[in-house]
């Protein structure tokens, strides 16, 4: 028996939003469990609990997060209480939890939102977490990985540390799909990014021209959200529930009109 997953990579304002919207409302039957990254979900950057129930009542199972999780307070207590929304596990005394177990109509799966440490915040190592909490968690069934990360390497290295453990190690955080979409030694599923839900015509989600000035010129500007078509971005991984081992993986892209 195959599980059908798709993951869709950080879906990035209001746009992302109705991007999701409109590519669920023609898709979501093909799939067992639908995750997506939302922590740029709200404005760009963080979600508020409005948004985040929008997205699950969309059909969204999982919305996994990372470094802007924390960007609104009253998502904190919002953690604490809704179990289909993760932080990253590898965050010390945090709100919430870093994982969570799902019940889908062929088999549960457990969901690790992890957050990598090149480039970012120093917080606890993500690969000594993961690695204590499969130890420690008496779990059998397919495990997905979100690895919120900057550097390409870290991402790579997750996903050779998880290989045979994780049935899919899947990158989120640079908001460009990358093209290596693979099975690492036969068993996981793995791509170093899945990219992003939003305006296609923009940099990362936002006005071109603004951040072009940005970079031109070093002087502080206040992002605002492109306008335009929409993207979708993101991968679908195929599980053997008998195995846990994915099967399939490959990358999903769609455009709407605005």
């Amino acid at each position: 028996m195959t599980l059908n997953v798709l993951f869709l990579g950080d879906i990035v304002g209001r746009p992302g939003r109705r991007a999701v919207a409109l590519f669920l409302e023609q898709n979501k039957e093909d799939f067992d469990l639908i995750i997506a990254n939302a922590e740029n979900a709200s404005g760009g950057l963080g979600v508020t609990p409005k948004n985040a129930r929008q997205l699950k009542n969309l059909g969204i199972d999982v919305l996994t997060s990372g470094n802007h999780i924390w960007k609104y307070r009253e998502i904190y207590d919002f953690l604490d209480t809704h179990t289909w929304l993760v932080r990253p596990l590898n965050y010390p005394n945090a709100p919430g939890q870093g994982y969570t177990i799902v019940n889908t109509s062929k088999s549960r799966v457990l969901i690790i939102s992890l957050q990598g440490r090149t480039y970012m915040e120093p917080i606890d190592c993500p690969f000594q977490c993961v690695d204590n909490l499969l130890k420690n968690l008496d779990f059998n069934g397919p495990i997905l990985v979100d690895f919120h990360a900057e550097a390409s390497s870290e991402k790579r290295a997750m996903g050779v540390f998880l290989t045979k453990r994780a049935s899919a190690v899947l990158g989120t955080h640079t908001h460009i799909q990358t093209n290596d979409a693979q099975i690492l030694d036969d068993f996981t599923g793995y791509i170093a990014d899945a990219g992003m839900c939003g305006p296609k015509d923009s940099v990362l989600g936002m006005d071109k021209e603004i951040v072009l000035e940005r970079f031109l010129f070093k002087r502080p500007v206040k992002f605002k959200l492109a306008d335009g078509p929409l993207q979708i971005n993101g991968v679908r991984v195929k599980i053997d529930v008998s195995s846990n081992r994915c099967v399939d993986i490959s990358t999903v892209q769609r455009i709407f009109s605005k």
